[in-house]
């Protein structure tokens, strides 16, 4: 059972969620009515990374722009020990270091989380050097449009999202919440890079590790979050991430483990909610069509825990089989509808690439 901690903390961060209707909603949406759930949350995953370059300024500010509660930054560490938002440690397929002479000899083979990778790392980097470098599209033969924006933006601190936040909240006029990951902390520990102490003194620094602050922090690793509700103590809400197989690194127990009845009520002494694969919620059927939900809201909801899934986007490439339209993987199809049919399944949140369209599903629900 959820104790009092994670309900008086759950409860504010609902009240504080904006309903579709308020003053600053997107403006082809300005007309649409009101959504009935307004303490559900679209999270604007790594920005409005549907939109521009993830994980930068410019895909975060869309994100809010567009009705985002949350903006996502993924963190890891530089090689001074900065925090700074990617979406994996190694920068290759996200800046342009590959076309920098200068650090050409940085290129090398890392095992992270037990898998060897090839390519340039943040550790490797001293903050002054990484923000000489530009971001540029993760995918760009699904995000053509995206790449009209490589090279224009650089790799942002932790801190400058919050400066960010704390700027479009005054500007909106209302709250903007930041949810931010930690990327591989077992991996940046061992190599005497931690990531919990850093990200605690930020957001204390800040005034946002309190009660109400719009702030949840997220792991796929249990001890990582352990460590933080237990070592740090920290104030604001924390959500297990979860992946449709596997593990979390060097942790003996699987996800599916985690995410039975009994893992949830353990897993409900330290955090407060959940960030399942979407598939978790609703698996797809052989043919690549949605299939019957599962029971994990309902058991997640049963042990005090919000359930909010990733990741929502609006290409053909990540739709279900039924929901495509063409046979272009690079074109929209009814990402709309799939986002209204996971509401109905009772979850409290969902990560999106596209805010606007989850802030459009959500006052439809």
């Amino acid at each position: 059972m959820a104790d009092r901690r994670q309900m008086l903390r759950f409860g504010a961060m609902a009240a504080a969620a904006p309903a579709l209707g308020g003053a600053i909603s997107a403006p082809a949406f300005a007309h649409d009515k009101p959504s009935r759930h307004p303490s559900t949350l679209v999270v604007g995953h790594r920005g409005a990374s549907g939109y521009r370059p993830e994980h930068t300024l410019a895909s975060y500010e869309l994100a809010a722009r567009m009705g985002a509660d949350y903006m996502e930054p993924d963190l890891v560490s530089t090689k001074d020990g900065v925090l700074v938002c990617r979406h994996e440690p190694e920068i290759g397929g996200t800046t342009n270091v590959a076309s920098k002479p200068e650090f050409a000899a940085r290129k090398r083979t890392v095992v992270l989380d037990g898998v060897s990778v090839t390519g340039w790392w943040t550790q490797d980097f001293t903050l002054a050097e990484l923000k000489t470098l530009r971001a540029t599209e993760r995918i760009p033969a699904i995000r053509q449009h995206n790449t009209l924006y490589d090279g224009l933006f650089p790799v942002p601190t932790f801190q400058e999202v919050l400066d960010l936040r704390k700027r479009l909240s005054h500007e909106l006029d209302r709250e903007i919440g930041v949810f931010p990951e930690t990327k591989h902390p077992t991996f940046f520990r061992g190599i005497g890079l931690e990531l919990e102490t850093p990200l605690v003194r930020i957001l204390r620094r800040n005034g946002l590790d309190r009660r109400g602050a719009k702030v949840f922090v997220q792991s796929f690793e249990a001890v990582n979050l352990r460590t933080l509700a237990d070592h740090h103590r920290v104030e604001v809400p924390l959500v297990f991430l979860s992946s449709a197989d596997g593990n979390p690194f060097n942790d003996p127990r699987s996800y599916a483990d985690y995410l039975t009845p009994v893992g949830l009520k353990e897993l409900s002494e330290y955090v407060d909610g959940l960030g399942p694969d979407k598939s978790q919620i609703i698996p797809r059927n052989a043919d690549g069509t949605l299939a019957t939900p599962t029971a994990l809201v309902k058991d997640a909801h049963r042990a005090g825990l919000k359930v909010i899934p990733y990741t929502f986007r609006a290409e053909n490439s990540f739709l279900p089989a039924e929901l495509k339209v063409g046979a272009d993987v690079t074109a929209y199809g009814r990402a709309i509808d799939e986002q209204v049919t996971f509401l109905r399944t009772g979850i409290d949140g969902l990560f999106t690439d596209q805010a606007d369209v989850g802030v459009l599903a959500r006052s439809l629900v």
